[in-house]
């Protein structure tokens, strides 16, 4: 179980995605800093106790309309050899000192938390409470039994498009929705999904899928 500190992180968290949004291809901001907030999310535990995983949702308002992002993150207390790619930053936690956190997309860890999900075998947690379900995050669907898709070792390749991430994995391609709002074909015809909610900037509340599995084979 994942132990949520009542403390501070400096860099904060949205002060490093505001220095590593605009270099990702699905990034769709205008010139100019990106102004985030956060809109939502949920986190997953790590069975074993030592990577940090969270889904954050943040929002973007610099652009002529609003885009809201997912960006899952892990925190690790050491450098995850073989990611330097995927790293977003260094923050000084307030209790567990110096983390490493990281583009979880490209972080096995969170890969096999995700594929767990999916396969309904892991819950997905409270943002910002310990040790608390969020039962607003739902898979939909049926993974069926993946057998030998367990994410490999970094570096993990990732193929990003305008909206999503997605990833190959024994004969699943898993796919993870970068913009919110968004539909790609993927989430069509999925073995199954997850599909969560957020918050627009006028405190609307909106659902949609977050990521996606499907049999790469069924794919035309």
């Amino acid at each position: 179980m994942a132990v949520i500190h009542a403390t501070t992180m400096d860099p904060g968290k949205l002060a490093l995605l505001a220095g590593w949004l605009p270099a990702q291809p699905w990034y769709d901001g205008s010139a100019g800093a990106p102004r985030l907030a956060v809109s939502g999310g949920f986190r997953l535990d790590d069975p074993e106790g030592a990577v940090g995983m969270e889904f954050m949702f943040v929002t973007d308002a610099s652009g002529a309309e609003p885009r809201t992002y997912q960006v899952p993150l892990t925190y690790r207390g050491a450098p995850l050899d073989g990611a330097e790619h995927a790293l977003v930053g260094t923050s000084e936690h307030g209790v567990l000192g110096k983390r490493w956190v990281y583009d979880g997309v490209r972080d096995p860890v969170l890969g096999a938390e995700l594929l767990a999900l999916l396969r309904g075998r892991a819950r997905p947690q409270h943002q910002n409470a310990s040790d608390t379900p969020d039962d607003s995050v739902v898979v939909v669907g049926e993974a069926g039994a993946t057998g030998d898709a367990v994410p490999p070792p970094p570096p993990w390749p990732v193929t990003d498009e305008r909206d999503a991430s997605g990833v190959r994995v024994g004969p699943y391609t898993l796919t993870v929705l970068r913009v919110l709002g968004t539909e790609p074909s993927a989430a069509r015809d999925a073995d199954a999904s997850v599909t969560g909610g957020w918050r627009t900037p006028d405190g609307a509340e909106r659902r949609g899928p977050l990521a996606v599995l499907h049999r790469t084979a069924t794919r035309p």
